[in-house]
């Protein structure tokens, strides 16, 4: 039995353009999307929120030595800036993760590069890595499910 991959059908005088797809809740590519885009959003915000809190963990014991040498203030204050960030990413991630996948897997980025710096966070290094390899398929989907901004009324 032969499988077949649903087309999308295209206008002969019109070309598929980026954005562009329905948003279909039985096509499983779009549930795909949706799922890591609900992930991108709750995530980056609940982590921000705890680094105000610490209840998850004491997020000041992640930080490398080198950056608490370099940043002003503690740790736990940095941890606040930290955390802003996170919830920030996360509210783009909702309003637009063709473009908050993207910081996501940045910030994402640098964590993976700072834990390699610390010895005796590789594991989280490695978890957190995979995550940043999740933001950059979810920005890749939000490609076709996530129109751009058209700025100037277009």
């Amino acid at each position: 039995m032969a499988v077949t991959t649903p087309q999308r059908r295209v206008s002969p005088n019109s070309s598929p353009t980026i954005g562009s797809a329905r948003t279909d809740w039985s096509d499983p590519r779009y549930q795909a999307f949706a799922l890591m885009r609900l992930a991108f959003t709750v995530a980056p915000i609940a982590f921000g929120i705890d680094k105000f809190f610490n209840v998850m963990v004491h997020w000041p014991n992640y930080l490398a030595p080198w950056v608490n040498d370099i940043q002003p203030g503690t740790g736990q204050e940095f941890m606040y800036v930290v955390g802003a960030i996170e919830i920030l990413a996360g509210v783009i991630v909702a309003i637009k993760p063709r473009y908050g996948a993207y910081i996501v897997a940045t910030w994402l980025g640098g964590i993976v590069i700072t834990l390699l710096t610390y010895s005796g966070f590789y594991d989280i290094a490695l978890r957190d890595f995979g995550l940043m390899l999740a933001a950059l398929t979810l920005a890749r989907l939000a490609a076709v499910y996530d129109p751009p901004l058209r700025l100037g009324g277009r």
